[in-house]
Formats: C-alpha cells, structure tokens, sequence
C-alpha cells in the first residue's frame, strides 16, 4: 500500500473513532441489525430511518419473529419508508435463514449474498459490520469519497467503475478493523465529502485528495444521468360512505405483484389521454373515473374536484388529481376482499403508500376525525 492509501486508512479511522455518530444499530455487535439497518438505508437518509429501525426491532426483535411475523404487519411497520419490496425481501430472506441456518445469519459471504435482497453492497457490509471481515461494501457515498480522493473519472454507473472501486476499497481496509473502516468511509461520505457541497477544510484525508488538489472536487465523480421518471396523469376517488358507512372512505387492495404489491390505496386509474393536470378536461376526466372503475364492480358519480397530489417512483411521476365521489354500487368483494370501507381507526392495521396516507390523512382531518 502507498503512502496515499495509508494516510487515507490511518486518518479516516482516526477521525472515525473520535466523530462517530450515536446510531442505534451501532449501539450492539447484532448481525440482524447491522442487516435490518442496511437495508433501511438504501436510498433512505439516515435520520429518517432511525425511528422506523427502534419501531421495528421492538416489533420484531429477532429474525425469527421477522420470519414468523404477518406480511402485513411487516408492510405496516415499514409504512412510510418506500421501496416497499425491501421489506417483502427482507422477510423473505429471514424466513430462509430461519429455515436453513437456525436464525442465525451465517458469517459466510457466499451464504449471505444467496439470501433473497441482498446484492453485493449489503453482502460487503454485513460481512464487514458485524463479523469484522475484510470485505469491501461500495455504495454510492463510498464512490464519491474514493473518485475525489484518488481523482478518478471513471463513469460510476458502470459496473465495471463498480468492480474496480470495491477492489480499491478492499485494499484500504486496515487489517482487523474492517467493522470501523468501512462505517468510517460510509460516514465521511455522509457527513464530510457531500455531493454537492463537500466539506474539504474539516475533512480528515484532505491533505492527499486529489481531487480537490486538482480543484475538481465538485466535478467528480462521473456520473451518467439516468432517465427521468416518466410522468403519469391519474385520476384518483376519494369516496365517501353513507349509512353504516358513515365517515368512512373506500379503498383497495393493490394486486399481488408489481408496484406496491398488496398495498391499499384509494381507488385510481390513468388518465386515458396524456398531458398534465394543466390540461385536463374536469368534466372528461369524472366520466373517466366514473367509467374506468366499473369493470372492478364499483359504479360511483364523481361530484368535484377534491385535490392534487404527486409522487414520484424511480421510474414513474405520478400526477394525481383526486375527485370526492359517492357510491352508486360497489362490489360483494367489499366485505372482504380487494375493497374495504376505512375511518381512521382501520389505516392503524393497514399499510398505505406515502402518497395515499397523505391524502387520507388530510380527509380526515378536514372532516375533524383522527387520521
């Protein structure tokens, strides 16, 4: 190893062991909350997850009761937290290691990247966090931090820039402290070389970085832009329960692949036209939803426009424009199956998309009810 690359090792970890973060999966040597945590943090900042992780591990203390526990209370659990098919893998993978290796995760590299949702970053993090293996774990923070450092213009969505960066960063890790080496890199990405606006003063490997020697630190690293999601216009229905079903709305089950598999939501469909909310026609879009609905078995009369809302995935921008409407007729399913009548006390149990608990939550509010 270079003088560079040992001044990187011995002032990181130097740094690290002095400015940590109080983090509470940081807090016990717990292979399953090093796991749980990751997966948490992928494309999820670190102060959001922190309350949704204590919830969880008081919910689910171990991966057997992860392993045991409904689908439903899991996506409950996650409510709120996104890319909800890391929770259903994250399950699915406790329930193998419940099965194959007692519900202990194994410290075996080959055996951890096997498990269902676990690529080669959550791999190189756990084998490094909680068994102290020499293993690289390369996310984005951790590719910034070594194109600055070592000012390298390889385009990092490439997996070849990839491979090359997590053999560079094998060769970092100082022996036996990989468990410190890796969480120091991922926190100096965090904290200190941000993308936008890297802190290099304070930075504890300033004095060898290339990058900002170069006065480049801002240019790097190299990134291909990806595509931007595209946009979907949405007709939305928040309808509203007469009689028994008084102060209640209507919602439905997602199906149970794809997109927000098993999700409720509020009833929708796309817009049959494209352009954008600005363009909508309102009285052709109520004869859309009215219409669009009635092969599911609910035929409802749209009686104005509501709200707007928007959420945007990684590859789809939804455009939603929600409309109050009334129930003409509603399926037999709707005692039991793929709709349901909700007040506020139901959205406790059942797990909801972001974009739909926010519109439910501000119905109810606006009605004077606890959403």
């Amino acid at each position: 190893m270079n003088e560079q690359k040992r001044y990187f090792s011995r002032e990181l970890l130097s740094w690290y062991r002095a400015n940590r973060r109080d983090l509470p999966w940081r807090r016990h040597s717990n292979p399953y909350y090093t796991w749980v945590s990751e997966i948490m943090l992928q494309q999820t900042r670190v102060e959001t997850v922190k309350p949704y992780f204590e919830r969880f591990i008081a919910l689910f203390p171990t991966v057997e009761a992860l392993a045991e526990a409904a689908e439903e209370e899991v996506l409950k659990a996650w409510e709120g937290l996104g890319y909800y098919s890391r929770a259903r893998n994250l399950q699915a993978a406790a329930r193998e290691v419940k099965e194959q290796y007692g519900g202990s995760i194994p410290d075996d590299k080959a055996k951890v990247s096997a498990l269902k949702g676990i690529g080669p970053y959550t791999t190189g993090a756990i084998m490094s966090i909680a068994f102290n293996r020499p293993e690289p774990a390369v996310d984005g923070n951790v590719m910034r931090v070594l194109s600055r450092y070592f000012r390298l213009h390889d385009d990092i969505a490439k997996a070849g820039t990839r491979a090359h960066m997590e053999h560079l960063a094998q060769e970092l890790i100082p022996e036996g402290c990989a468990s410190e080496f890796n969480q120091a890199l991922m926190e100096l990405g965090a904290l200190v070389c941000t993308p936008k606006s890297p802190a290099c003063l304070p930075c504890p490997v300033m004095e060898h970085c290339a990058g900002r020697i170069a006065g480049e630190e801002l240019m790097l690293p190299v990134k291909t832009k990806a595509k931007p999601p595209k946009p979907e216009l949405r007709y939305a229905a928040i309808v509203e329960g007469a009689g028994e079903h008084a102060g209640k709305v209507l919602v439905r089950q997602r199906p149970d692949t794809g997109l927000l598999a098993r999700m409720w939501e509020l009833p929708h469909l796309l817009a049959p036209k494209t352009g954008g909310l600005l363009d909508l026609r309102e009285e052709e879009a109520m004869g859309a939803l009215r219409h669009g609905l009635q092969p599911e078995g609910v035929r409802l009369r749209p009686l104005g426009h509501w709200t707007d809302a928007e959420h945007t995935f990684s590859h789809i921008h939804w455009q939603m424009r929600v409309y109050r409407c009334v129930i003409e007729e509603a399926p037999d399913a709707i005692t039991g199956g793929k709709y349901a009548w909700i007040g506020p006390e139901e959205m406790e149990r059942l797990a909801f998309p972001n974009l739909f608990l926010r519109l439910l939550h501000a119905y109810f509010a606006e009605r004077g009810q606890n959403g």
